[in-house]
């Protein structure tokens, strides 16, 4: 199955392309960069490890439709909309790892989805996937006598706060204890605040350095507190969810999928 890489000379674009060679069953068969680039046209293992690859850099995906199966989209909220009605109306499958999207974003990507497979998930790790079912298996058995903090950390670079596995953890931990997120979510604290309130998750966000990502949910009560954590060390972690969804995309319906999906956690 033939892949295309948008944001092809990104940090995430880059390793997304090393991915791509290095999985069994998938080619790459388009890179995409900004239109205007001065990379466009030069080959897109240049900037990678892998060497050359035969694939040249292009502006645009309609420079490329007729080169690849499945987009894999990890760029910005407005871009990646713009790629998903291109695959609604070109028969393509997409894969999108993009983050910091809002309700009515999303409610857009759901409408593209009708008309094409779509796998979308805030965190494309394996990792964080099997965490967020442990997540939900401790809430809804720890129950409102434990009160839940979440921390997230990332590189000086990342421009949504907090993250989106950050929010996702949350709204599966409210999920299981009844709550709506949107009601009971806390972000941040300054200040004279007055005492917890029970039911608040709180959020706290850490930018530094070249962190790639960690989240820790912390259940608290009086007496012992749980702490689960997830670190990823290498953004190659993120990738290779990203190549198992689009694997797993093949043959499927138009539907908007996720990670949950693909990985066969649902029950």
């Amino acid at each position: 199955m033939r892949v295309a890489v948008i944001g092809a000379a990104g940090r995430m674009g880059k390793v997304l392309i090393e991915a791509v060679d290095g999985t069994e069953g998938l080619e790459l068969g388009a890179a995409v960069v900004a239109p205007g680039s001065s990379l466009i046209g030069a080959d897109a293992g240049d900037m990678t490890g892998i060497g050359k690859t035969g694939v040249s850099m292009a502006g645009s995906l309609e420079d490329v439709k007729d080169d690849f199966d499945v987009l894999v989209d990890f760029t910005f909220p407005d871009l990646t909309l713009e790629n998903a009605e291109f695959c609604k109306d070109n028969g393509k499958m997409l894969v999108v790892g993009t983050t910091g999207m809002t309700d009515a974003e999303k409610a857009r990507l759901a409408l593209a989805a009708e008309s094409a497979p779509i796998v979308f998930a805030p965190n494309m790790s394996v990792g964080v996937n099997v965490v967020l079912n442990l997540l939900r298996t401790a809430a809804a058995t720890l129950g409102d006598d434990y009160d839940v903090e979440i921390v997230e950390a990332h590189h000086r670079h990342k421009k949504d706060a907090p993250s989106g596995t950050a929010l996702r953890m949350g709204e599966v931990v409210a999920n299981a204890l009844g709550r709506d997120l949107k009601e009971c979510a806390v972000y941040g604290r300054e200040g004279f605040t007055g005492e917890r309130t029970r039911n608040e998750i709180g959020f706290e966000t850490i930018r530094a350095g070249d962190v790639v990502g960690d989240h820790t949910v912390l259940f608290a009560t009086e007496g012992e507190r749980i702490e689960v954590t997830h670190k990823a060390s290498s953004r190659m972690t993120f990738a290779k969810g990203a190549m198992r969804a689009a694997l797993w995309l093949q043959d499927k319906p138009a539907r908007l999928y996720d990670m949950q999906d693909v990985l066969g956690l649902k029950g």
